[in-house]
């Protein structure tokens, strides 16, 4: 049997596996497939909740899978069993959740116990959760709950806006929990030492192979560490420009769009 150049890929979602549309498009999803029958694990790490990720990839004819979600703060199979799970203590979540911020150009967002919260309607957001019928229940946070928080997530009309509110959580929080961006325009907070590269880490553990073994895709800087960690990290041409500088030492593929990660993929792996 022909040695495979790496033991499983890795791959963020928006921006990088799913296509313009946001979502698995035809010629990745028989590339998974061909991976997959080839015993090549297959990892989506996401900044997405599980239960929006399960169904994406439940429409391709993969049935094994490791889905990292919410940055790494839960991992689970394609079964549904929880492998990991680290939630923001619930005083945390709550005070987060509630810092103040201009409601004309921020809304803060949060995923708790498979539920999406947000503070205002803004029916723009259902484009990236056709494909999954993933949809979010309007709050007022001061009435919510802190329980079961994944993560709490901003989402601004430009990377100005949230600036500010990045300086507020960073002297508030500190060392108590970890923030990162999965756009320019969206900032993450989860509970300290989560990330995408602690989850794939925790989540290979128990494997004949190591983050050496992994070939992993990203556009974010949510997925700064996955990148650097595994034995090969390739950044989309679509990619947040701080990514590019933060590893300029990984390779630049081509973009979402085009379903580059997929045609890469089948030129290492010589599917053809």
């Amino acid at each position: 049997m022909q040695k495979l150049p790496y033991r499983a890929i890795v791959s963020d979602m928006d921006g990088t596996l799913l296509n313009g549309h946001h979502v698995v498009g035809d010629f990745t999803a028989h590339t998974l497939e061909r991976l997959h029958e080839s015993k090549v694990d297959i990892v989506l790490a996401t900044g997405r909740n599980y239960f929006d990720v399960s169904s994406i990839l439940k429409k391709t004819k993969v049935k094994d899978a490791v889905l990292i979600t919410s940055n790494g703060a839960q991992a689970h199979n394609l079964q549904g069993e929880l492998l990991l799970n680290n939630s923001l203590p619930e005083e945390i979540a709550y005070q987060v959740m509630n810092l103040p911020f201009d409601d004309k150009r921020v809304c803060v967002n949060s995923y708790q116990a498979d539920g999406w919260f947000i503070n205002k309607d803004i029916p723009e957001l259902y484009k990236y959760h056709k494909d999954s019928g993933f949809v979010y229940d309007v709050v007022d946070f001061k009435q919510h709950h802190g329980r079961d928080t994944e993560k709490v997530f901003f989402i601004g009309k430009a990377p100005a806006d949230l600036v500010e509110l990045e300086q507020r959580i960073r002297q508030n929080f500190g060392e108590k929990i970890s923030m990162t961006y999965s756009t320019p325009i969206c900032l993450e907070v989860m509970n300290k030492n989560v990330s995408k590269a602690t989850a794939l880490a925790q989540v290979i553990e128990q494997r004949e192979y190591g983050l050496q073994d992994c070939i992993a895709f990203g556009d974010g800087m949510n997925d700064v560490e996955m990148l650097a960690e595994v034995g090969k990290g390739c950044i989309m041409g679509n990619a947040d420009p701080r990514l590019v500088q933060a590893c300029p030492q990984l390779e630049v593929i081509g973009r979402h769009g085009h379903e580059a990660v997929a045609s890469y993929l089948r030129a290492i792996f010589g599917i053809y």
